[in-house]
């Protein structure tokens, strides 16, 4: 099978199987909705003095975990039903079925924080004092955009390296939601939990600087992106492993 029919393949896998195109809309309106509602409760003034992105990002403090999922049931529900044994034996090239995988997280996950990203923007400018001059703004925008995709590949990864779908979901999804906040908030573990990669990519899309981060906002979503970049390549070589011929 070509690369080609291998994202096919993947394509129709995902727009066919609910749990896996819920997820990004549960993530669209948790993000959206969240942000906008803080928006329209806060009115114009409601900024003064305040990060923007506080409230333009205040939903993805729910939707993130929803974000997390998406990457965790583009292949961990293949391990829940057992069908990763035949898509590994049906396409010789193990690589290719776990770079398609990719792909398509990194795609969809894209398109998500696009949209997620723009409807936030615009749902807070609508209905506060936002100044889209703000300096900073543009940046986080950006870094909002591409926070999704590294999320997704990110989980996709490390779903792929424990090769268990309800580990993956288990150990991701509350550590994503409560458990990298809780180490942020601990004295002395912060200094350490400030790596974490949900984290980095967080303060990135502040427009202000805290003190209390020993990186700069670019930093922080490098910081993500490494830790993305690590999970894939673990991802890949645990697919690999699961037909030693295939070596």
């Amino acid at each position: 099978m070509t690369m080609a029919h291998v994202l096919r393949a993947e394509r129709i896998k995902f727009v066919t199987l609910p749990s896996q195109w819920t997820a990004p809309l549960v993530a669209l309106v948790l993000n959206v909705g969240i942000s906008a509602a803080l928006g329209a409760a806060a009115g114009p003034g409601g900024l003064s003095g305040k990060d923007p992105a506080s409230m333009i990002y205040y939903g993805l403090n729910f939707g993130d975990v929803a974000v997390a999922c998406l990457g965790v049931l583009l292949i961990g529900q293949e391990f829940n039903t057992r069908m990763i044994s035949v898509s590994l034996t049906v396409i010789p090239r193990r690589g290719h079925l776990y770079l398609a995988k990719l792909t398509l997280g990194a795609g969809f996950g894209l398109l998500l924080g696009l949209v997620s990203t723009g409807l936030s923007f615009l749902a807070v400018g609508t209905t506060t004092d936002l100044d889209f001059s703000t300096p900073g703004l543009t940046r986080s925008f950006v870094a909002g955009v591409l926070y999704y995709p590294l999320m997704v590949v990110l989980c996709l990864g490390l779903t792929s390296m424990m090769g268990n779908f309800t580990a993956a979901l288990g150990l991701l999804a509350p550590m994503v939601f409560l458990g990298t906040t809780w180490l942020a908030a601990i004295p002395g573990v912060r200094e350490v939990g400030q790596f974490l990669p949900d984290r980095a990519g967080l303060y990135a899309l502040r427009t202000q600087t805290d003190a209390g981060v020993h990186y700069g906002h670019w930093t922080g979503l490098l910081i993500m992106a490494l830790w993305t970049g690590a999970a894939a390549y673990g991802g890949l070589r645990a697919t690999r492993r699961y037909d030693t011929s295939s070596k």
